[in-house]
C-alpha cells in the first residue's frame, strides 16, 4: 500500500495524540500522578545512565539554561531523589547524582512502563513488533544525529 508522505504525516498527526493519551491512562505511577514531572523524570534517567552529571552537561541535555535546570535540581534535592555536590578542586562546579531513594522510583517506574508495554504489546505479531522495533530506532537514530 502506497501512501504519500503528505497522507503520512496527517494520519501520524492523527494517532499520536491517541497514543499519548491512552499510554497515559494506563500509567499509573508517580510519573502520571504528578509526583514527579516528565522534565524531571528525564533528568533522573540521564543521572541513572551517567551516575554523576555537572549541572552544564544536564542542562546542555535538556537544552534549557543552567538557571532553568538549577529550579529542576532543586525539586530533585527537595524531594530526595537527587544530591549535589561540589567540585573539590572548582566550588562553582556542581556535580548532581542520583540518592538511592532516586534510584529507586527510576526502577519502579520503569517496571511499570514495561510491564504496560508488555500487556499492550502482547496483543501484535511479534513480526509486527519487530518492523515496529525497527522503524523507531531508525527514527530515535535520525534525531539523536547518528542517523547514515
Amino acid at each position: 500500500m502506497k501512501v504519500s508522505l503528505e497522507a503520512f504525516a496527517d494520519r501520524i498527526n492523527d494517532i499520536m495524540p491517541v497514543l499519548i493519551r491512552e499510554f497515559t491512562k494506563r500509567q499509573v505511577n508517580e510519573l502520571y500522578k504528578g509526583k514527579i514531572t516528565l522534565p524531571q523524570f528525564l533528568i533522573l534517567g540521564f543521572l541513572e545512565k551517567s551516575e554523576e552529571a555537572k549541572m552544564t552537561d544536564l542542562a546542555h541535555f535538556m537544552s534549557v539554561s543552567t538557571a532553568a535546570m538549577t529550579g529542576l535540581i532543586e525539586r530533585l534535592v527537595r524531594y530526595g531523589y537527587a544530591a549535589r555536590d561540589q567540585e573539590p578542586g572548582d566550588r562553582r562546579v556542581i556535580n548532581i547524582k542520583l540518592t538511592s531513594k532516586g534510584k529507586d522510583i527510576i526502577k519502579k517506574i520503569n517496571a511499570q512502563r514495561r510491564h504496560m508495554i508488555i500487556d499492550i504489546f502482547g496483543k501484535v505479531s511479534e513480526i509486527d513488533r519487530a518492523d515496529y522495533l525497527r522503524v523507531l530506532t531508525r527514527i530515535e537514530e535520525i534525531l539523536s544525529g547518528q542517523a547514515r
